[in-house]
């Protein structure tokens, strides 16, 4: 049996993974239809929609198996999420992946797999939506076709539930889905005694550029400020968009001197931006940091108060 690797965007797809919120969730009409229709019309005892965690494999639906999870090391799946097309094991009992696999040599006795990976816009391979036979099989060109169909539906029932936690002009986090997501990093933080620093960031004299330049321009302005921030800050880093020109992002396990360090190479990679696009404005930021204090802190509610008031502090004292 061989174990699956990792995809290189390992650390971004978890990120991805976990900020739906998925994982651990109740069943839901939504995929269930979806692997009930799969063995329906491919004839198969078992479909399932899975999502593959760091070392884990979890069924966020799951049609004819006494299963709710399995581990990522001898999944099926695992494997799947290697590959942007539809991986298809005839039998698995000649496949030196899976020969000796505990799911082919004991129950559920898989012999047939095929499982289209399920991703979303940045690449990330999420897990699949796959189907499982106890018999030898092979699908032929108009069945790959129709399991692309039903996954293809699955991802977009992923991207509704992600669309409810992202802002959809920038891509990032928006207030909901960033208040999910640093409230546990900031769990993690407390339990492992880690630091964790928190950036509201406010865009300087945006009005005037809606105001002279139309509010398609503001649009522009908000996404390049965004894109900035997702290359400026780490994989492991929470960044949102709380609304309008506001912009936050967590660090967690940074030291001060790193936190100062990514800054300046955020302001680097602003000024290189303002001087490739020249558009007749330059992007420019007020920011609050607060170092985050979990006697003071009780949630990341009164984190995002104390850099709001550090923010507006600064902008204010700009103006003076």
């Amino acid at each position: 049996m061989l174990a699956p690797g990792k995809p290189e965007n390992e650390a971004t797809r978890l990120n991805s993974l976990h900020s739906l919120k998925l994982l651990d969730t109740a069943p839901e009409e939504r995929f269930d239809r979806l692997t009930r229709l799969a063995r329906r019309l491919f004839n198969v005892p078992i479909a399932l929609v899975t999502l593959v965690d760091a070392n884990r494999q979890w069924f966020k639906s799951n049609a004819g198996l006494d299963a709710s999870e399995s581990g990522r090391d001898v999944s099926f799946c695992g494997h799947a999420i290697l590959q942007d097309q539809i991986m298809e094991v005839c039998d698995a009992r000649q496949d030196e992946r899976f020969h000796d696999n505990p799911f082919v040599t004991d129950s559920p006795g898989i012999r047939f797999y095929a499982g289209q990976p399920l991703g979303l816009a940045d690449g990330s391979k999420l897990g699949t939506l796959c189907l499982i036979d106890t018999r030898p099989r092979k699908l032929d060109d108009e069945e790959r076709e129709l399991l692309r169909d039903l996954a293809r539906m699955a991802e977009e029932e992923m991207i509704a539930v992600q669309m409810a936690s992202m802002d959809e002009l920038t891509l990032l986090s928006n207030r909901r889905g960033f208040r999910t997501l640093a409230q546990h990093a900031l769990n993690v933080c407390t339990r492992l005694s880690r630091p964790a620093t928190l950036l509201f960031f406010d865009l300087n004299d945006f009005k005037p550029i809606n105001d002279r330049f139309g509010h398609a321009e503001g649009d522009a302005a908000l996404k390049t400020f965004a894109d900035v921030l997702r290359i400026a800050f780490r994989e492991s880093d929470v960044i949102g968009r709380l609304g309008g020109d506001e912009f936050v992002a967590l660090l967690t396990g940074s030291s001060h001197v790193e936190t100062t360090a990514i800054m300046a190479r955020l302001r680097e990679i602003l000024d290189e931006r303002n001087a490739t696009l020249q558009r007749g404005y330059d992007i420019r930021f007020s920011v609050g940091q607060i170092e985050y204090d979990p006697s003071h802190h009780e949630s990341i509610d009164n984190l995002l108060a104390d850099a709001d008031a550090a923010m507006y502090a600064q902008k204010q004292a700009a103006r003076r």
